[in-house]
């Protein structure tokens, strides 16, 4: 038996920025249609090709006018044309005015639009209106480019595209857009004890077995990172199993998402595989719940390069923090964006925690109605239920207690999972 002392474990920041040195961003890119291109990462910067608004147009309804005409409320003037969106008028004279509709071009003359409950009909003049109002210059009108000049980089390259920036695109006329590939991930569990729900009822579960929840979370994570996924099932606890499932993940795939097996157990057969295959960077983080963390690299067979590989603890919240917090980031970085880590809040604790642990903790606490967090009784790695109560985590360093009233970092699940 070795005397041997360990090598302390890597702090969660240490591990990220060691993790993130590995990962370059995609390349390759593909076109679009725009309606499909939710959730995408743009390829390239979008310059505008026009400006947005294309012509000064009204932003409401009522009356173009020249301001010369208006130097005192109670002057009225004739309606000389009507201008609905989609048309354009003619140049507006001295002593005229035009009606106008949300979205019509201002007329060659006019500085200011009237909203239509400034005006009045005048009864004795036929076709004219009187005003209660001076106008401000300007006033209520949409000035050509205010939103977007022609030439100016509307959307940047590694921007991930959702409803608005898609309008936005639109807007410059873009029925395609240009986007990176999405990150193909291989993922399997490993596990002799791990059943399918379905495939067995929950009576008739042989002893020792257990549903297979890690496998359900992992994927809808993935998917909502805008993934493609391979699901490559359950792997038996053989080193050969996870050998062959790791050689044939590795051709197709840029990462490898395992969880199970990168514990130190005789049964735990990642590491080693892993390292016959490739190489391991990183193992074991200082951190609660998520302390067996695995992030190496595995050689492609048929191919050049090398998919990169990140095994997961086999326990549920593990699985999911490790998830949030290191999965996250590497995939934001693989797509071209930010990989930014999750806005904190302070938030005053309602409730105590008196055992400080050597390493970083997550909590999972809920904010109530006085604007607190109440912290979910049991935090133990394997019950998932605190996941499913909780709204978000403090976060509490390594050797810290907690008191009720204290000001903590709390970061919403929100952030991660939107």
């Amino acid at each position: 038996m070795s005397t041997a002392p360990r090598a302390p474990l890597m702090s969660l920041d240490d591990a990220l920025q060691a993790l993130l040195a590995r990962i370059s961003p995609l390349t390759e890119a593909e076109s679009v249609a725009t309606f499909d291109a939710d959730g995408r990462v743009l390829a390239e910067d979008l310059v505008s090709a026009l400006q947005v608004p294309a012509f000064d147009n009204s932003s409401m309804d009522g009356y173009a006018v020249r301001r010369a005409d208006l130097l005192q409320p109670g002057v009225a003037l004739r309606v000389t044309q009507r201008i609905a969106a989609g048309h354009t008028g003619q140049p507006l004279q001295a002593g005229q005015t035009a009606r106008i509709f949300t979205g019509a071009p201002v007329p060659e003359g006019a500085d200011a639009i009237v909203m239509q409950e400034q005006a009045e009909p005048v009864p004795e003049v036929p076709d004219a209106v009187r005003f209660s109002v001076v106008p401000e210059p300007g006033q209520w009108i949409r000035r050509s480019g205010e939103d977007i000049r022609q030439g100016q980089t509307a959307l940047h390259r590694g921007q991930k595209l959702g409803p608005a920036e898609l309008g936005l695109a639109a807007s410059l006329g873009l029925a395609h857009l240009p986007v990176l590939r999405r990150p193909r991930v291989a993922l399997f569990s490993t596990g002799d004890e791990l059943v399918m729900p379905g495939d067995v009822a929950p009576q008739d579960m042989p002893p020792g077995s257990i549903y297979n929840s890690n496998r359900f979370f992992l994927r809808t994570l993935l998917h909502r990172m805008g993934c493609e996924v391979s699901d490559l099932g359950i792997v038996p606890d053989r080193r050969d199993a996870t050998v062959a499932a790791l050689k044939t993940a590795a051709d197709h795939h840029d990462l490898i998402l395992t969880s199970g097996g990168v514990s130190v157990g005789e049964e735990d057969h990642v590491k080693p595989a892993v390292q016959s295959l490739g190489e391991l960077n990183l193992w074991q983080i200082a951190m609660k719940p998520g302390k067996p963390f695995a992030y190496g690299q595995v050689r492609r067979q048929t191919a050049e390069g090398v998919a990169h590989f990140v095994g997961l603890p086999g326990n549920p919240v593990s699985s999911y923090m490790t998830f949030l917090l290191l999965v996250r980031p590497l995939l934001r970085q693989l797509q071209g964006m930010a990989a930014s880590s999750p806005r904190t809040q302070r938030l005053p604790a309602h409730f105590a925690w008196p055992k400080a642990d050597k390493r970083r903790e997550f909590l999972r606490v809920r904010r109530n109605p006085q604007g607190g967090l109440d912290l979910f009784p049991n935090q133990s790695s394997g019950v998932l239920t605190s996941v499913v109560w909780a709204d978000g985590v403090v976060d509490n360093p390594g050797g810290q207690t907690i008191e009720p009233g204290q000001l903590v970092d709390f970061w919403p699940f929100s952030e991660c999972l939107a």
